[in-house]
């Protein structure tokens, strides 16, 4: 299976947070398994550490290194993302996760996300 995380999904992986139920942790960790991340979900990150709602233990570049070097690989925002994201219906108005519907949408992946909005798009989702 290919799988879109969605940036909660992979802060939770690597923190081994409780809130990632264990079985969608052992779908990750299943090595048949392909897991993205979006480089939006990046950027994301990125903004969110700057102006301080999100807070890290470590340093941002420590936290890109262990989501490298946990297998989960990063899916570049490509052209042809952009062209599906403007199809989108503006039931979801969060420019991040319209991307990251938009990127799984074209690229065929699974969706993991706790989002209840991305229900209302033509994606296959796994709920956490």
């Amino acid at each position: 299976m290919n799988l879109l995380l969605d940036t909660h999904v992979v802060l939770w992986f690597i923190t081994d947070n409780p809130k990632l139920p264990q079985n969608l942790k052992r779908i990750i960790e299943d090595e048949s398994n392909t897991c993205f991340i979006s480089m939006a979900s990046l950027w994301e990150v990125g903004i969110k550490y700057s102006i301080g709602r999100l807070e890290l233990q470590i340093k941002l570049e420590e936290l890109f290194k262990i989501i490298e070097e946990s297998g989960i690989q990063v899916l570049p925002i490509s052209t042809e993302h952009i062209l599906v994201n403007t199809t989108l219906a503006f039931i979801h108005q969060d420019p991040f996760d319209r991307l990251i519907i938009a990127q799984s949408i074209s690229e065929n992946l699974t969706l993991v996300s706790k989002d209840q909005y991305f229900s209302k798009y033509p994606v296959d989702l796994l709920s956490v």
